[in-house]
């Protein structure tokens, strides 16, 4: 026999002793009753938790023929690392399109992307169909500065091919600020790809902001949602109320393009309207609870109306809000349908100093409402312009990634192709571009779904003074 590489008799090893090691034996150890008849259930159970821990002989051999052919035939030699890499990231990548492992520099970077500071683009990105898909761009950010979109296709960076891989698409991406880089884009409705330069920069995510709309009217964006989210919320709301002199009458919480973020950023965001109950939920493997979290007394607002503006671009952490704050029928939800990224990851540190980033669990709003493929719909759907006869692009949504997650609660799942348009084709955006919304004219003159909700707002207002006076 000649010679084999070490981890493809690793390999052939371990699928040879697999078939040892789990071998049920239950039966001649099976305990007996008076009457020495086998206890039937208690074995079976025991039988059936082993055929649960065993490993698949067959599969195990198929793995290492064709590490081994792969070794042997392949164009080019490739090393051992490379295609045990490449088998961990396909165990993942066929999950579902948010589990992935991280290398020791990726791993890093993640962790000092949560701090809310990294070199970069500000742009967040999925994989869709074997493609790199732009979720939505960070305001203020080179992407939104270069007017990148949410639902834009990813097809090159600096002239090189971009597959599916969405960990080495972001690492190239990411970089020293001030350095220079070009992507190729698809965009619906050009006909030939769009090549966009930019400028890397250091990304900080300011997650909040507002500004007075009108007399005695707020508005608050969260950009993305991190562990201080809440706290620097409060205190935009009460440096509006200074302004304004007295409380507000009315509040638009702007989560449009928000990709979500800190679990506890959404809990706290949503515990600061709330005065009680059950904010949001996750299950687990068999549908058990894992964790559940609940407001606390105490309304930022004093129970001011609140409308909350969602699209397709808003994603996890910004549907745990909008789903606890819709199901307490604490505002009206504003906009289009949710992206419906409705699972939690968990980052899992490896002893290579690397993580596996797993899918864990699925978030439940309130009503026990599963947001996983589904999203959140709005209490009124409003366009951000009109849409024209023809129809325009629809955004892509969780439902629309391949190997998404299923929803958990047995719903069926509302492909795109029944959602509202969101972009006109005669040029109408998603999206404000990051001028528009920081223009000091007044969000509202130049933000069509920011001016409906003003309107919205002021109705509240008028309908609660009126019952106040009564």
């Amino acid at each position: 026999m000649g010679f084999v590489h070490s981890p493809l008799r690793a390999l052939l090893l371990l699928a040879t002793l697999s078939g040892f090691f789990f071998v049920p034996v239950f039966a001649q150890d099976a305990q007996t009753d008076e009457d020495g008849d086998p206890k039937a259930e208690e074995v079976a159970e025991e039988e059936e938790e082993a055929k649960k821990e065993e490993l698949p002989l067959e599969e195990l051999q198929v793995l290492a023929e064709v590490f081994g052919k792969i070794k042997s035939g392949y164009v080019d030699e490739v090393t051992d690392v490379k295609l045990l890499r490449n088998a961990i990231k396909g165990m993942l990548t066929g999950l579902d399109p948010h589990s992935t492992f991280l290398e020791p520099e990726a791993f890093k970077e993640v962790r000092i992307s949560t701090e809310g500071k990294f070199g970069g683009l500000g742009i967040e990105v999925t994989t869709e169909g074997g493609r790199i898909r732009i979720v939505a761009p960070i305001d203020g950010s080179p992407a939104a500065d270069a007017d990148l979109r949410s639902g834009d296709i990813v097809t090159r960076i600096d002239g090189k091919l971009v597959g599916d891989d969405l960990r080495g698409a972001v690492d190239s991406m990411r970089g020293e600020p001030g350095t220079r880089i070009v992507l190729t884009i698809l965009r619906e409705g050009e006909s030939k790809p769009l090549e966009v330069p930019l400028v890397r920069a250091v990304i900080k995510v300011a997650s909040v902001r507002g500004e007075l709309l009108e007399p005695g009217y707020g508005y608050a964006r969260i950009t993305s949602f991190q562990s201080s989210t809440a706290s620097n919320l409060r205190g935009q709301i009460e440096k509006l109320v200074r302004e304004n002199e007295t409380e507000l009458k009315g509040l638009v919480l702007d989560l449009r393009n928000n990709p979500g973020g800190v679990l506890n950023g959404a809990v706290e965001v949503s515990d600061l309207f709330l005065e009680d109950g059950v904010i949001v939920s996750t299950r687990g493997r068999g549908n058990k609870e894992v964790s559940s979290e609940s407001a606390r007394p105490g309304d930022v607002l004093k129970n001011s109306p609140l409308v909350v503006l969602v699209n397709g671009g808003s994603a996890s952490a910004s549907e745990i809000v909008a789903g606890a704050l819709q199901d307490h029928k604490r505002a009206i939800i504003m906009g289009t349908r949710t992206f419906g990224k409705g699972s939690v990851q968990t980052v899992i540190p490896m002893n290579n100093g690397g993580a596996l980033k797993l899918t864990t669990s699925r978030y439940y709003t309130p009503n026990e409402r599963s947001i996983q493929a589904l999203g959140i719909d709005p209490d009124i759907v409003i366009n951000q312009t009109e849409v024209s006869q023809g129809g325009g692009r629809k955004s892509v949504r969780e439902v629309d990634l391949a190997g998404h997650l299923p929803n958990g609660n047995g719903e069926e799942e509302n492909p795109s192709a029944s959602d509202v348009e969101e972009i006109n084709i005669d040029g109408g955006e998603e999206r404000p571009s990051s001028m528009q919304l920081s223009s000091g004219e007044g969000l509202q003159t130049v933000d069509f779904q920011i001016r409906e909700a003003l309107n919205l707002l002021k109705g509240m207002s008028l309908v609660k003074s009126n019952l106040v006076t009564k």
